[in-house]
């Protein structure tokens, strides 16, 4: 099998990228959901599943951004026939799920309050903490953090986190299916299978 994309199949590395960042977020909401559903705050198990879950976030991020940039050195294979506007939604998909996987994990870091005990192993400095955030947020647009976390925190959360998220892993999911049983094309098989 290849290391890098060819125009009929994705590479090693592509793949490996791809199934790695669909574990990272089913991860990311385990932790959160079992944080919100089975601890109380203020609890070592409370503590553990946020730290679990800010350390896979910024996992994320590295993760996402080597995707980008792997994308951007590799040719894509080139896509099943179909109509115009199946590419085109294809498309469209695709973009708005890398801006997504983008978004989560900086809006994340952007309104957390806390340091992230990364994998227990050393901590990376919540952002308020930061020069950046000075520059940025305390002398650039005069805000205390707590103005500048609610509307993040929304974003991360309530818009990001609690459906569009979902709505566009499910349509990648049900696009995959759909390529597969119903035109019975390569589609998903350019992800799954080894040559």
């Amino acid at each position: 099998m290849s290391i890098k994309n060819t125009t009929r199949d994705y590479g090693t590395i592509a793949k490996w990228l791809h199934w790695l960042t669909a574990v990272l977020f089913l991860g990311a909401y385990s932790t959160v959901y079992f944080r919100q559903w089975f601890t109380e705050e203020k609890t070592p198990e409370n503590w553990t599943a946020l730290q679990l879950h800010l350390s896979i976030g910024v996992t994320l991020a590295v993760i996402v951004a080597l995707r980008i940039i792997w994308r951007v050195m590799n040719k894509k294979p080139n896509m099943e026939p179909g109509t115009k506007i199946e590419h085109l939604t294809a498309h469209v998909g695709h973009y708005a799920l890398y801006a997504v996987m983008l978004l989560m994990p900086i809006t994340g870091y952007l309104g957390t309050s806390v340091n992230t005990e990364f994998f227990f192993i050393f901590d990376i400095e919540k952002f308020d903490n930061t020069a950046l955030y000075t520059y940025l947020i305390t002398d650039g647009i005069g805000i205390t953090f707590q103005e500048f976390e609610k509307p993040i925190d929304f974003i991360h959360k309530n818009i990001l986190g609690a459906w569009l998220v979902w709505i566009l892993i499910l349509g990648h999911i049900f696009a995959a299916l759909y390529h597969h049983f119903v035109k019975k094309d390569r589609t998903l098989e350019k992800m799954t299978k080894s040559k």
